[in-house]
Order: C-alpha cells, then sequence, then structure tokens
C-alpha cells in the first residue's frame, strides 16, 4: 500500500485502474493543489502535504477529459472554463462510482466557495460540465439517457476521452 490513508488508498487504485499514471513523490515545490501536481499526464502525490483527497479526483478528471494526444506531454492542468466544467462533472461521477461523499471532492476549501452549490446542484439533477462529458462520449445526459432506455449521467460510458 503506497499510501497510509484507505481513502486516498481507493482513489488512486481507481485513477490508476481507469489507466492514469499515478506516483507517491516528495513535491517540494509550491503546487496549485496542496501534495498534488501533473507530469507527463499523470499525477504526482505527496502524502505528507495532501491536504484533501478529493483534489485527486479533480485533477485526474482533468487529465481524463483533455484531448487524448495531448494528455502524455501535460506537466499542468489548463483553465478553458469547458474542460474546467467537465473536470468537475467527471470528479462528481467518480465519488459516486466510488461511493465517496461528494463533499471529499467539492471540500470547504474549494471552487472558490461554491462547493455547496455544486454539491447541491448535482444532487438535484444539475448538469455542470454534464454536456460536455457528453460530447466527448464520456456519459449520457438525461434526455439523451432516456431516448436510447440507458443510463444517464452519473453513469460514465467510458473514464477517458
Amino acid at each position: 500500500m503506497a499510501f497510509a490513508d484507505p481513502l486516498t488508498e481507493g482513489i488512486v487504485d481507481f485513477i490508476r485502474e481507469i489507466g492514469l499514471t499515478v506516483k507517491p513523490a516528495s513535491l517540494a515545490m509550491a503546487t496549485v493543489l496542496p501534495g498534488v501536481a501533473v507530469a507527463r499526464g499523470g499525477l504526482l502525490v505527496d502524502a505528507a502535504r495532501l491536504a484533501w483527497p478529493g483534489d485527486l479526483l479533480h485533477e485526474a478528471g482533468h487529465l481524463a477529459v483533455c484531448d487524448p494526444p495531448a494528455r502524455p506531454t501535460l506537466d499542468t492542468v489548463g483553465d478553458e472554463p469547458g474542460e474546467e466544467m467537465a473536470a468537475i462533472a467527471w470528479s462528481y461521477a467518480a465519488a459516486k462510482h466510488l461511493d465517496v461523499d461528494p463533499a471529499v471532492v467539492f471540500h470547504e476549501a474549494g471552487y472558490r466557495g461554491g462547493s455547496q452549490a455544486l454539491i447541491e446542484a448535482f444532487a438535484t439533477g444539475g448538469d455542470v460540465g454534464v454536456p460536455m462529458l457528453e460530447w466527448f462520449g464520456m456519459t449520457l445526459g438525461r434526455r439523451t439517457a432516456a431516448v436510447r432506455g440507458k443510463a444517464a449521467f452519473p453513469h460514465m460510458l467510458r473514464w477517458l476521452r
């Protein structure tokens, strides 16, 4: 077991299972999210500095939704609004898939004070970022799912774009 915290280990196992790399690391430099860095399309995680295990799902969401040919070259994630919204939706779906409370991802220190609003929006059928995931072929929105008789978001058809 690479990570002592069972929640972190479970999240890391999932991220690896879907095909992204996660490596334990000692991160001396400042990072956007404490204890997490992107390197060559994967995640480096400093367990001693990781403040919020749910941040791993958000950063993995960015890697999952990015343009596949670009993924292996990424040493940072962008701030393009469409991909940011898709990463938010992806991380919610991942939390639900893992049976992790969405508050682990949408914690009090993140999302510019909008964490609770995101939790409530998803819990009441909101679709922040879902159209992007649907456009990427990763999930089905409610309407499309109903027409096709398939499961809708947060069910994912695939985890990587």
